[in-house]
């Protein structure tokens, strides 16, 4: 009876050797970090222009056979989503406006590192976060905008020149709850210090036409109303202004000037669209893939002119409206610098009274 009794436990000890290589084989091939071999990429938009969006989403899918699943909300409400959905998110990349939204989803730990050759080609090493975490997609200035009937060009400089006496009571800007404000203070503090930043912000506060109220669109408009001769404002605004179906916008923004300042000191302060990969992100192979292309050529010439922004792909020329304001210098910082300074900036702002 011990032979039959051995020869089973050697046979039940190898086929459960052979279950165990199976499922070892089995283990080793499954998608790893989370990752997904599906073709679909899940992109969370703060993002809004969706015909043209939608039809770069279609060549994207065309040329790779990715799906593309769009989820659009305001940057705020998708950074709660994530965080929210925790591990069990779906998002594959986040896309919101300025570099210090970025940095700060950065800093909640909701991003992941990308190496690709392709976006460090396509995109300046400044439009790029100096860990890898996101990547500029569009570009704006910070300009100033002007009433063309009341003021002459010649009379603008640079944005200290805006605490000159010269200006008090003319000069209109949003409230500094706003990032972009932020950012740009954010940038003076890098370019200039702290207390050259505060005294800045101090001469404007005293310049004011008005407390500040409204976003960028009010700004112009209120200039083209007279309540005001200078405003200051992002690029992009004009520009969908000139092109809005609203012809009383068309009205204002053709009143109005577009300078950029600082062209002999620091340069203009420039900000992005951006977009990272979800730390947790379950296709973020295809993630990158959709980030590397919409910084190619055809993508950056379409995606940047749907919004009327720059394109940050240096081989792309902007659009004609663009073209038509001249060429600037742009602050030579990194743009990580504007969420690390963001704190530094909120708190002097706080302290000249910029409400």
């Amino acid at each position: 009876m011990k032979k039959p009794i051995t020869l089973m436990v050697s046979l039940l000890m190898s086929a459960s050797l052979v279950f165990a290589g199976c499922a070892s084989t089995k283990q080793s091939a499954a998608p790893q970090n989370g990752q997904s071999e599906s073709k679909e990429v899940n992109v969370y938009t703060a993002r809004h222009y969706p015909g043209v969006d939608d039809a770069i989403y279609k060549a994207f899918t065309d040329k790779t056979g990715i799906k593309v699943n769009i989820i659009k909300a305001s940057g705020e409400e998708l950074v709660q989503r994530i965080k929210t959905e925790g591990s069990s998110s779906k998002a594959d990349i986040y896309i919101t406006s300025d570099a210090g939204n970025l940095y700060q989803a950065k800093e909640a730990g909701l991003l992941q590192p990308v190496n690709s050759p392709v976006l460090e080609k396509n995109i300046p090493a400044n439009f790029i976060d100096k860990d890898k975490m996101w990547v500029g997609l569009t570009m704006r200035a910070r300009v100033l905008v002007y009433a063309k009937d009341r003021v002459s060009k010649e009379e603008l400089s640079t944005y200290e020149d805006l605490t000159n006496p010269k200006w008090q009571g003319k000069v209109l800007v949003r409230s500094s709850n706003n990032i972009y404000n932020q950012s740009m203070v954010a940038s003076f503090i890098e370019l200039n210090g702290e207390d050259k930043a505060k005294a800045w912000a101090k001469g404007l506060v005293a310049n004011m036409a008005r407390q500040p109220e409204g976003g960028d669109r009010d700004q112009a408009k209120a200039i083209a109303a007279g309540k005001g001769d200078v405003a200051i404002m992002n690029s992009y605004y004009l520009g969908q202004m000139l092109a809005s179906k609203d012809p009383d916008e068309v009205k204002a923004a053709e009143k109005l000037g577009v300078f950029f300042p600082n062209q002999n000191t620091t340069g203009t302060h420039v900000n992005v669209s951006g977009a990272g990969v979800v730390k947790t992100a379950p296709n973020a192979a295809n993630a990158v893939k959709l980030l590397e292309f919409l910084s190619e050529a055809e993508s950056q010439k379409t995606f940047a002119e749907a919004s009327t922004e720059y394109p940050v792909n240096p081989n792309v020329e902007p659009s004609a409206l663009l073209k038509s304001w001249g060429t600037f210098k742009k602050q030579d910082i990194n743009l990580s610098k504007l969420g690390e300074n963001n704190k530094k900036a909120v708190q002097l702002l706080n302290e000249v009274g910029w409400k």
